[in-house]
């Protein structure tokens, strides 16, 4: 298979894993959050915060806010990423119009709560842990559904700060200036509308951490074997994954012995070890999980590093003076 083809398999499941986010995205946000009116944040949230103080069109504000944030991923996330967030934004629209059509509603024209009255918490967990991890599965597969997401993706690609503590702190700003619309009702009513809002905040982005770093975690293998020539060449070529080669001294037995040190994905340990257990069933094999791998195959290193400061030139050694001579004592006055 070339390389070509490779590429293209590779675009059409990333489209494939974003299409199944969005879905995701579209049954949790429209069958929990929207039919209890629990205040999230993002764009659509600041759309209807300028609605309710301004009566200014939502879809004008979503529209105009996703086109400046597009111009911005357009500059630091470059055209492969703006291709796929505005093909999100599209179908993500195209899916929440229809569910709108076919949730049913009520005689009065609202929305049926499918858990029943007095059940807005358990809607807020249920729809928020969907969404969540509808968000992780759209930006595992290198999309983002546009709005506040192009933000947390600019900020984790240039500094190591997660996509969920980005946007916890811009959900925080748009959630909170609830409490300045009069709209929303009593002081009390705008009170219980953050408290929701907040929960709504926390779940989500802890949602969307979780499923990111179990798809990112790793793990480190030590194997143990008489057999270990055949283990890395399997492992190099059929995995094509780099094999580590460290030499070892038995302190019991005295031998000298290889031991192959492997870092790889954790979704490939059961791969590892199908290729061990084949080639030596006996191997001694330790596997051992790790905070974060970082290099080629792995995540970027992404720490700001000082540029060398130029050395300062070395001050030119002034001429000794010459000492001056010392002064005739005067004679004591009687």
């Amino acid at each position: 298979m070339t390389i070509d083809h490779k590429m293209i398999l590779k675009e059409v499941g990333d489209y494939a894993g974003i299409t199944l986010g969005l879905l995701l995205y579209t049954f949790g946000f429209t069958v929990f959050l929207m039919p209890n009116e629990i205040v999230t944040g993002g764009v659509s949230g600041i759309g209807a915060i300028v609605y309710y103080a301004t009566k200014f069109p939502i879809s004008y504000t979503y529209f105009i806010i996703n086109g400046i944030l597009l111009i911005v991923g357009l500059k630091i996330l470059g055209w492969k990423f703006l291709t796929k967030t505005i093909y999100a934004i599209v179908m993500l629209t195209l899916f929440l119009g229809i569910a709108q059509e076919v949730i049913p509603q009520d005689q009065n024209g609202n929305y049926v709560k499918i858990l029943g009255e007095g059940q807005e918490f358990m809607s807020l967990v249920l729809g928020c842990m969907m969404t969540g991890t509808a968000l992780a599965i759209v930006f595992l597969n290198n999309g983002s559904t546009g709005g506040t997401d192009i933000i947390a993706a600019s900020v984790n690609k240039f500094h190591n700060v997660s996509l969920g503590t980005v946007l916890t702190f811009v959900d925080l700003v748009i959630i909170g200036s609830c409490l300045f619309i009069p709209q929303f009702g009593e002081v009390l009513d705008r009170l219980h509308k953050i408290v929701f809002g907040f929960c709504t905040m926390v779940i989500e982005n802890f949602m969307l951490d979780f499923v990111m770093e179990r798809r990112r975690q790793s793990v480190q293998f030590m194997i143990f074997s008489e057999k270990w020539q055949e283990i890395a060449n399997a492992i190099g070529t059929k995995l094509d994954h780099g094999v580590t080669i460290l030499d070892a001294h038995g302190w019991y037995t005295g031998h000298e012995r290889k031991v192959l040190c492997i870092l790889a994905k954790k979704s490939e340990s059961t791969v590892i070890f199908r290729l061990i257990k084949m080639i030596d069933p006996h191997a001694f094999v330790s596997q051992s999980s790790v905070i974060g791998v970082f290099g080629e195959g792995f995540d970027q290193i992404k720490v700001k590093v000082k540029p060398p400061t130029e050395p300062t030139p070395p001050t030119k050694p002034t001429k000794p003076t010459e000492p001056t001579p010392p002064t005739k004592p005067t004679k004591p006055t009687p």
